[in-house]
């Protein structure tokens, strides 16, 4: 159990140093990725979006995806790679929390309904350390 602790703190650190992430949706039968900011508080993971995307449609029909990051500039060497599920999320608290001025560009505050939050639920996280080694954590 402590093995999976110390795991879980290692890919958190990696996660707080990459701003950003490869989001991976399914369309229909084939995968659909793009690039997304990427938010965490341990393994709690979130994703801003506008309730208006396709991606919230993808994951009404298939709330399969993965998310890919690491080894990009100013972010870590380490890699990640998270497969889980994913649901939409209009808390208030939760997108209170989120919230930064930065979004004022495609919404008008937190209250906004458009506004909507991506909780991640990891299934499965492999990540690779910068110097080549792999762990594996299941939930």
């Amino acid at each position: 159990m402590e093995a999976k602790i110390v795991m879980e703190q290692n890919i958190t650190k990696i996660m707080d140093h990459n701003e950003f992430c490869s989001f991976a949706t399914v369309e229909g039968n084939r995968p659909k990725q793009r690039y997304m900011a990427l938010y965490n508080q341990g393994l709690s993971i979130h994703l801003v979006t506008d309730r208006k995307t396709h991606k919230v449609e993808e994951l009404e029909a298939n709330p399969h995806v993965s998310l890919l990051l690491g080894y990009e500039k100013g972010g870590t060497k380490d890699v990640v790679e998270i497969e889980g599920t994913c649901r939409v999320s209009d808390d208030d608290e939760l997108r209170k929390q989120i919230w930064n001025p930065e979004f004022k560009g495609m919404f008008t505050g937190p209250e906004d309904p458009d506004y909507v939050i991506l909780k991640i639920k990891p299934v499965r996280i492999e990540y690779t350390s910068d110097s080549g080694e792999k762990h594996e954590w299941i939930e």
